[in-house]
């Protein structure tokens, strides 16, 4: 069975192991001291939004995704908006509906907290999660060119 839920502090060292491979899979060495400070920051600070995804039958629980969000506004709509961040999937779990669960519950929760909109952006190269994304009907955005300025 696959639950979807709100982490917790309780819930650090769950999301700091897939965080930590979530780093892994775009190419950054593992760290998960550094990973579980990270999140511990997050969860303590309460500056972001993260949602668990664990997979569970009548003997174990195995945590197998998350999702992280960064709250922030619009100006222009003056209303919140959440900016989905980060999306990871285990190895073992992908393919089994569980990044699809975990966005379902992202949405269900936007709607009742009215948010405006759920941003994202992912890898030119990554048709697998464009593929879910259109599925669920987020939009490609043309309209703007983002640009980073790095410190």
């Amino acid at each position: 069975m696959l639950t979807v839920f709100r982490a917790g502090k309780k819930d650090k060292a769950d999301i700091a192991e897939l965080f930590d491979q979530y780093r892994v899979f775009y190419q950054m060495k593992s760290n998960l001291k550094s990973a579980t400070k990270f999140i511990s920051e997050r969860l303590n600070q309460k500056d972001s939004i993260i949602y668990l995804a664990k997979h569970s039958n009548s003997r174990t629980s195995q945590a197998c995704g998350f999702i992280q969000i960064y709250p922030t506004f619009s100006s222009v709509a003056m209303k919140s908006i959440w900016t989905l961040n980060d999306l990871f999937v285990s190895q073992d779990y992908r393919k089994k509906g569980c990044a699809r669960a975990l966005m379902k519950q992202v949405e269900i929760d936007a709607k009742e907290n009215n948010i405006f909109s759920i941003k994202l952006a992912t890898a030119i190269d990554n048709l697998q999660a464009k593929n879910l994304y259109e599925s669920l009907n987020y939009k490609k955005i043309d309209l703007y060119d983002h640009y980073s300025f790095r410190i």
